[in-house]
């Protein structure tokens, strides 16, 4: 446990960090960080009786053993001054620069809800985490630090908040510090809220190690002899550790059933070698002269974790007949072991020869906590909690690949998310799997040790929509599903490249004429699309209209009227949210409607309810010619009397002449309760027709609306679209 510092013993935390910090700027801020707090914090005390200073300093004592960055140590020191000191955020990135004050805020964020364990691990809850997390991992760091010291200092508040504050921690803090391998900082938090919520256990515990405490020093001091001795026969320069099995770790044992005489690594050594080939060459030796137990050995070094770590571990029958859990790694290895994603600052810069591929799953594993923020936006509460709870903390399956890599995935995926895994093309592109020499179903559960093989084909129409009822992983479903967007957008972009062209043909216009690069810059700059293949999209997309992208380029002629015009329909541009019970269908009273766009129905129009494959009852006009083939499927419904909101509906205005007529439009509308959604402007010869959408309230605001164009010279007539 950390050395307990009191009101201005900076030079604790001063010695610590010099020890791997040299750079004298950095030095001086940390500096000027703790001056900053120490004036800040000034005559403020906690409830433990020390001065408010005591906890930054502890936290940064914290990250310093951790050996974090000069600007961690400095967010450590400065994480309340937001929150507690209610300084604002300008001031800090005045003083200490903008990466600092982000940590400062990403601490803050997560301290400003309040955090609860227990039932189904409250969604808001890992909101606040998974946020901090997404800025800067650097923010979660922060926050376990803080946590560890609060919960060293726990015995001054009341038991119920003891209980809460312990019960929040194991929910919630300890498996994230699990995921990022900070076992050192994990280990501690889970001790000392087991301490909280179980006393009876925690204190039973540690009455029966102390029982056993002298004998099994000696056990264990003869056995780092024994072990050393060989070692030292072999030229290999080591360190041996006696380990102690976390309290913790004895009380999940012993819930599960066991007997505390059954638990074999109470007794346990840690050895520390220079190299991989060291860690080997030392198993074979412990091996050759202590036999070790059946099923008991795992290499993680071939096979490490995702969170980096690295270690040999097996179980011997040692001096006495003793069992001993010995671990054997590098000492790069233990201080990943220790720190996980911690230890990667340091080795970052000093040139580390992690394998690449290791730092590329903690990417991946980070970029997951990123995809919650979005995933939070379009699942409920209780979808979001169980892709956390099934992505985060549950166990994982590890397999292989058929040249020997590993690959961790969560328990039930299926050699699709396998493929998809290994690259979105082989995911695209696959046709079968083999799994340890046997052909299986793509459903097939995966399972440890799994070899597999994946048979792709080039020629392959690609994956099946059925795939996302099989696959486990969103990485797997998110490139499905992506696969499919842009089929569809591909498809868009030739019906759109096809409208564009016959239009150009109807309009008599050659194609070097409209394609010209003048031309084309004009329409992307106004609709600030990237390039011309965007613009056939969204026109295949119906995101834009044909009449829209020839108005733009007959822009030269735009008049000040139809700025104005363009300005008001932009201002007024509503979306019309239909309620099923807005529309009262005849002897049903639960059922999905839709108002038909072909002929847009407004309340008092006779209208008639047409029964739609799989999408409820489509509502048309009672005149309206698409529904007169099948009379079968027509149903009675009516208007709710209750309405108060606008329809959408569109008009067309007839004009004998190209003057413009706009302004005329638009006061006729202002003078009435109704908004004009859109205008497209077709002109034909001498002629000009105005394709109107509006919003109204019912067909005798439209009616009324429709006579005053009609009084405006130069009009021909007005109609209602039927499509």
């Amino acid at each position: 446990m950390t050395k307990k510092i009191f009101d201005n013993d900076y030079s604790v935390l001063y010695n610590k960090v010099k020890e791997y910090i040299t750079d004298l700027d950095q030095l001086n801020l940390i500096k000027e960080a703790y001056n900053y707090v120490d004036k800040l914090y000034e005559g403020q005390t906690r409830l433990t009786g020390d001065p408010y200073i005591s906890h930054p300093l502890n936290v940064a004592l914290i990250l310093s053993e951790i050996k974090a960055d000069y600007q961690t140590i400095c967010a450590g020191l400065l994480h309340d001054v937001i929150e507690v000191g209610e300084i604002e955020k300008q001031e800090l990135i005045n003083k200490f620069g903008e990466e600092i004050t982000s940590l400062v805020s990403g601490v803050t964020k997560i301290n400003k809800l309040k955090l609860k364990g227990g039932t189904n691990l409250s969604v808001a809850n890992h909101r606040k985490i998974l946020v901090g997390l997404s800025e800067d991992v650097r923010v979660i760091i922060i926050k376990l630090s803080d946590r560890l010291h609060n919960m060293r200092t726990l015995y001054v508040l009341p038991r119920d908040r003891q209980k809460a504050k312990a019960k929040e921690t194991l929910d919630i803090l300890t498996p994230i510090a699990h995921r990022l391998g900070m076992s050192h900082i994990k280990g501690e938090l889970e001790d000392l809220s087991l301490r909280y919520l179980k006393p009876d256990a925690y204190f039973s515990i540690v009455e029966k190690l102390n029982q056993t405490k002298l004998e099994r020093d000696k056990c264990v001091k003869e056995m780092i002899n024994s072990v050393s001795s060989i070692l030292n026969e072999n030229n290999i320069k080591h360190e041996i550790k006696g380990r102690s099995k976390s309290i913790y770790s004895i009380y999940k044992k012993l819930d599960r059933g066991k007997k505390f005489s059954d638990i074999f690594d109470l007794l346990a050594l840690r050895v520390f070698v220079d190299t991989k080939e060291e860690c080997y060459q030392t198993l074979g030796l412990i091996h050759a002269i202590y036999k070790p137990l059946p099923k008991r050995f795992k290499d993680y070094i071939a096979m490490p974790k995702t969170n980096m770590y690295q270690s040999l571990h097996t179980t011997v029958i040692g001096i006495d007949g003793n069992l001993f859990e010995v671990q054997i790694r590098t000492y790069e290895m233990d201080k990943i072991a220790e720190h996980g994603i911690a230890a990667h600052w340091s080795y970052k810069e000093q040139g580390s020869n992690i394998k690449a591929s290791m730092q590329n799953e903690m990417e991946q594993k980070l970029q997951f906590f990123r995809n919650m923020i979005e995933i939070q936006n379009e699942e409920d509460d209780e979808s979001f909690v169980n892709i956390v709870k099934e992505e985060l903390f549950k166990e994982n399956v590890y397999v292989f690949t058929k040249d020997g890599d590993v690959i961790e995935l969560p328990i039930d995926s299926t050699p699709i998310d396998f493929a998809y895994r290994l690259h979105t093309n082989i995911g695209d592109h696959l046709v079968g799997a083999i799994v340890n020499g046997n052909i299986v179903s793509l459903d097939y559960k995966l399972k440890d040790n799994d070899v597999i093989k994946i048979n792709t084909n080039n020629n392959s129409n690609g994956p099946s929509r059925e795939w996302l009822n099989i696959v486990k992983t969103n990485h797997a479903k998110n490139k499905i599903k992506n696969f499919f967007n842009k089929i569809e957008k591909d498809e868009a972009k030739n019906i759109g490249l096809d409208e564009l062209n016959k239009e150009i043909k109807k309009r008599k216009i050659s194609n070097s004429d409209f394609y010209k690069e003048d031309n084309i810059k004009q329409i992307l700059d106004y609709f600030k699309f990237k390039n011309i293949d965007e613009l056939y999209t969204n026109l295949g997309l119906k995101k834009i209209g044909i009449n829209q992208i020839f108005n733009v380029i007959e822009s030269d002629n735009i008049t000040k009227e139809e700025m104005i015009l363009k300005k008001v329909m932009n201002n007024n541009l509503k979306k019309v949210a239909i309620n099923k019970h807005d529309i009262i269908v005849s002897g049903i009273d639960d059922i999905k409607v839709n108002i038909a766009s072909c002929c847009s129905p407004v309340p008092k129009d006779n209208i008639v309810g047409f029964i739609t494959r799989g999408n409820g009852v489509s509502i048309h006009r009672s005149i309206c010619p698409n529904i007169k083939d099948d009379e079968n499927r027509l149903i009675d419904v009516s208007w709710n009397e209750n309405l108060e909101k606008k329809y959408q509906t569109s008009i067309m205005i007839y004009c004998n002449h190209t003057n413009n007529i706009l302004l005329e439009i638009v006061n006729k509308s202002s003078n009435t309760d109704i908004i004009i959604q859109s205008m497209n402007t077709i002109r034909s010869g001498n002629n000009t027709m105005y394709e109107v959408s509006l919003l109204v309230k019912n067909i005798d605001d439209l009616n009324k609306f429709i006579s005053s164009i009609q009084n405006i010279g130069d009009v021909i007539n007005v109609e209602r679209i039927i499509r």
